[in-house]
């Protein structure tokens, strides 16, 4: 009789625990929702450019389980009122800390169809994300690390 109440929790206990391996198994990354890039460090031909994105322009990347989007625009228009907005998105994969970006939509169809793969970390509500984006069609190669935080 024991047997017969002790057998549901041991079945219970199992897919739970079961349940709880795979949750942690995929739980390194979440990178869904908006963040805010802070800053930026492009490195080109051996010069380094740092662009600080909390003066002047700001930028956010809205992550969902599939896709990503940014949006980045100047904060002072200039006199003719252009903000010079950028804008792309498209398709992303995550593999461990591996991020890839599928530029699907971009203004410069030259860079349009392009993936980038970068190393992604995140500390509490910060995003650090680096790597080296190198164009199909040649042109320099630039080593970027960016810093965002989480929009809440």
């Amino acid at each position: 009789m024991k047997i017969k109440y002790l057998l549901p929790l041991v079945v219970i206990g199992a897919l739970y625990a079961f349940t709880t391996k795979i949750s942690s198994t995929d739980a390194g990354i979440h990178l869904n929702g908006t963040w805010k890039l802070l800053s930026g460090t492009e490195i080109s031909n051996g010069v380094t450019m740092v662009t600080d994105y909390t003066k002047n322009q700001q930028m956010i990347k809205i992550i969902n389980d599939t896709h990503f989007a940014f949006l980045k625009h100047r904060l002072v228009a200039s006199k003719d009122s252009s903000n010079n907005f950028d804008a792309g998105g498209g398709s992303y994969t995550l593999k461990g800390n591996q991020y890839t970006e599928h530029l699907d939509y971009y203004p410069n169809t030259t860079i349009e169809g392009n993936s980038f793969t970068y190393t992604v970390s995140i500390k509490g509500d910060t995003l650090i994300q680096q790597g080296l984006e190198k164009l199909k069609t040649g042109g320099p190669e630039k080593i970027i690390y960016e810093k965002y935080i989480r929009i809440k």
